[in-house]
């Protein structure tokens, strides 16, 4: 099914949604809940946020993948299939009878603080970030549309720092900065799930309008709004949208900001003015707190699945990939059946080349769990061999934010071959499945 936003996708969660009536502050609190909450708990919305009467923040989201099963009506093992085969329709957006992030306008705001309750997440940081954030633009040089989601800082009254790390978005500034333009930009925030994950999908220049992408994971077309203030198209069904201008040839310092690889991360940045700022009645505000589950599944499944297609097109027998928990993206597992030790080899530099984030690829048999760590550690420790299974490429593009390459355009990559070979001695230790399905049926009392 598809859910029109973001209320009516929390609505359907029923228990698998944590309702906390206790007050919150915004500043710390919030964001210490979101980062202790197991990896297999339920979403959260606090309805009693300290200083924002009538406002509400909703948090983990996507930390358990069933939750983003559910919102593209599938189930967790036909996910990445389901996200693929949706991805290839797009479907146009369409212009909106209606706009509830309109309810409530704020022309000009002297400071964006006192309407939101953005988080504040860890001790060092330099001041509340916007974490979900879509910017939104378009191209002064094409006409294109582009959206994606950037970390931004609340710099205080009506500025907001906003780092533009990748395309498209830091090309299309770069085009409106050669001509001496500010670029108008929305920032939709409080999208139901088909949306939010459409911007951060990778869309190259002749690809699909990332709106028309999201029609397509949702089965219905988007629909769009005009901004009040700014020459941009917006979800009508957001919860709240910030309305500016990225300044021509202004930057500031843009943090530090604990960052998804677990560090802080300082950068030089351009700024956004803001011009308005509308929203819903009894606005849901969407937390995420940076190295979390939440941010695990998002880019499992954005980029982890982008890649698995890919990669299943290139090299025969690839079966699934996972983007390990905790490590921002930069380390993958692959699972393949029937595939040769030399075929392993080109798999992985496919891989680490085709993906700038990724620095460590392991390639493990289908007999292997890749989302179970015990399992990938076991096929490590037992299938691989250092001398002649690992593949090392220097000189490679190092990633913004890891700190490992900090200060210097170059990293480098490693790829471990953990494949068993073919003799019995490889033969993984079973139980009858008469037996284990005795223990699953114990097993399942206990949680009740």
């Amino acid at each position: 099914m598809a859910y029109p936003d973001l209320r009516s996708f929390l609505a359907d969660l029923g228990d698998d949604l944590l309702h906390v009536r206790d007050e919150f502050d915004p500043q710390f609190e919030i964001a210490a809940v979101l980062r202790s909450l197991p990896a297999d708990a339920p979403a959260a919305l606090f309805e009693n946020v300290r200083g924002y009467p009538g406002a509400r923040v909703a948090g983990n989201l996507f930390g358990a993948r069933r939750r983003v099963a559910r919102a593209f009506g599938t189930t967790e093992d036909r996910l990445a299939q389901a996200w693929l085969a949706n991805k290839q329709r797009a479907i146009a957006p369409v212009v909106a009878k209606s706009a509830p992030v309109q309810e409530v306008v704020h022309e000009s705001p002297d400071d964006l603080l006192s309407l939101l309750p953005v988080l504040t997440h860890h001790e060092k940081d330099g001041g509340p970030f916007i974490t979900t954030g879509v910017v939104l633009c378009t191209d002064p040089a094409t006409g294109r549309r582009g959206m994606g989601i950037h970390r931004l800082m609340v710099k205080g009254g009506r500025r907001l720092g906003v780092l533009l790390a990748n395309p498209p978005l830091s090309q299309f500034h770069a085009n409106a900065e050669s001509l001496g333009r500010p670029l108008d930009v929305a920032i939709a925030l409080g999208l139901e799930p088909a949306t939010l994950l459409a911007s951060v999908v990778r869309s190259g220049p002749q690809g699909p309008d990332k709106m028309a992408v999201a029609g397509g994971l949702r089965g219905e077309p988007v629909e769009l709004v005009r901004a009040r203030s700014v020459e941009v198209e917006v979800p009508a069904r957001a919860e709240i949208v910030i309305e500016g201008r990225i300044l021509p040839g202004v930057r500031e310092s843009e943090g530090p900001f604990g960052e998804n690889t677990g560090y802080y991360f300082t950068n030089v940045s351009p700024v956004i003015e803001i011009s308005a700022v509308t929203h819903r009645d009894n606005f849901i505000y969407p937390g995420l707190c940076p190295w979390s589950g939440d941010v695990d599944t998002l880019l499992s499944l954005a980029a982890g699945t982008e890649l698995l297609g890919q990669l299943q097109t290139m090299v025969a027998g690839v079966v699934d990939l996972d983007l390990t928990s905790g490590t921002a993206g930069f380390s993958a597992a692959i699972a393949v059946k029937g595939c040769p030790r030399h075929e392993a080899r080109r798999l992985v530099m496919l891989a680490l080349n085709l993906d700038k984030r990724l620095k460590t690829v392991t390639v493990v048999d289908d007999d292997v769990d890749i989302r179970n760590p015990r399992e990938v550690a076991w096929a490590m420790a037992t299938r691989y061999l250092p001398e002649r299974d690992t593949v090392i490429l220097g000189g490679a593009e190092g990633y913004v934010i890891d700190p490992s390459s900090a200060g210097s355009s170059a990293g480098s990559k490693a790829g471990f071959i953990a494949t068993r070979g073919a003799g019995p001695e490889f033969d993984r230790i079973t139980l009858p499945a008469a037996a284990l399905a005795k223990a699953q049926a114990l097993l399942a009392t206990l949680h009740k």
